[in-house]
């Protein structure tokens, strides 16, 4: 076969929707061709939800769920095919990321969890799928994220240029290129989008603050941001990765609770402020200026832009537009990316990055065949 199309699948922390791009790879460029966005049922996402919590009959719920995630992103594939107008015999691989349940890399015997069955997607494809990314780096003694620093590497690097790609999701990463020979630094800062979207959705009932708008219109409360910057995985050093299993509801709630005297909207801002001053932060620490590239679902907070730009004045923000990928596309490429990575039997993770012992082939693949 000597198609290079391959197709990514991201469904993030947020689970705000299953991405799904179609990627050409030809000539060793990077080419979106189509992508389309599923969205997850509302009972499939309180499922998901009530999973990433500790509870009863896990395995159950666990397996049931994982077929469930597994056919929506193979539905999600094929509307994504029928959008593109390509016949399926031309996409090699389809690289499928899962859906993350629990991601505790620090443990003993640390793990992480991702569902979406690959052998329901390949079947109902009928395209090969490459998934499970992430173990092979725990395997390794690595954090098992953030592997996108990687496709950040090959694709945005410019020599001579300091540039931060910050990717904002649930979570939010970072990835450092320094423009010279030194090493790409890349982790996770702590929330991102998650928080917020968790307290707009418990007193208004909506998914998220359309550009902060919102929280725009708020004042930050000093004591209660202190307070939950203080926390103690804003001083870690890298390698460092977190998740929902961390920086919850729960979590949140325990924070705020002595400051019931908050308005709604000061919390909001509050929150908002949290994520910005734990990405700042990390950024001085890494260089006083650079180019910023901001991508995922935070790139479209407005008011998120400015108030980086206020923290981080010697810095030129700007979103992954400017580089010529939409933000919202940029995780699902990676993992493309990283199916057509596997296949060519080439490394896919940054050890200096995740802290794994050595570099490696990730994934596994699951044949339609």
């Amino acid at each position: 076969m000597t198609s290079n199309l391959y197709i990514g699948l991201m469904s993030g922390t947020s689970m705000d929707g299953v991405d799904a791009v179609l990627v050409d790879f030809s000539d060793d460029n990077i080419k979106l061709l189509a992508s389309h966005t599923e969205a997850l049922p509302s009972h499939l996402l309180s499922g998901l939800q009530r999973l990433c919590q500790s509870g009863n009959d896990e395995v159950n719920r666990v397996g049931t769920l994982d077929r469930s995630v597994g056919k929506l992103f193979a539905q999600a594939v094929n509307n994504l095919i029928d959008k593109a107008g390509v016949d399926k015999s031309q996409v090699r691989a389809i690289g499928s990321h899962g859906q993350t349940v629990r991601h505790m890399p620090n443990l003993e015997m640390g793990f992480t969890l991702q569902i979406g069955d690959p052998n329901t997607i390949a079947a109902l494809t009928g395209i090969d799928v490459i998934a499970d990314f992430r173990r092979k780096d725990i395997a390794l003694g690595g954090q098992g994220a953030p592997l996108v620093p990687a496709f950040h590497q090959q694709l945005f690097a410019q020599a001579g240029s300091k540039r931060m790609i910050l990717n904002i999701g649930g979570i939010s990463n970072v990835t450092y290129l320094p423009g010279d020979a030194s090493a790409v630094i890349g982790f996770d800062n702590g929330p991102g989008n998650t928080l917020m979207d968790a307290w707009i959705k418990q007193v208004k009932g909506e998914p998220y603050d359309k550009a902060g708008a919102w929280a725009a219109t708020g004042c930050s409360d000093k004591d209660l941001l202190k307070q939950m910057l203080s926390h103690s995985y804003f001083s870690l050093s890298a390698p460092k990765s977190t998740g929902r299993e961390l920086f919850n509801q729960a979590w949140m709630e325990q924070q705020t609770a002595d400051f019931g005297y908050l308005k709604e909207v000061d919390i909001q801002s509050t929150l908002l402020d949290v994520t910005c001053h734990a990405i700042a932060n990390d950024c001085l620490t890494l260089t006083d200026s650079a180019q910023m590239y901001v991508c995922g679902g935070g790139a479209f907070n407005d008011e998120l832009l400015k108030r980086l730009r206020h923290l981080l004045p010697h810095y030129k923000i700007e979103t992954s537009s400017a580089l010529g990928i939409n933000p919202q596309w940029v995780e699902g490429i990676a993992f493309a990316w990283l199916a057509m990575r596997y296949q060519k039997g080439l490394p896919g993770n940054l050890p200096a990055v995740t802290g794994a012992s050595r570099e490696a082939i990730l994934g596994g693949l699951f044949p339609a065949a």
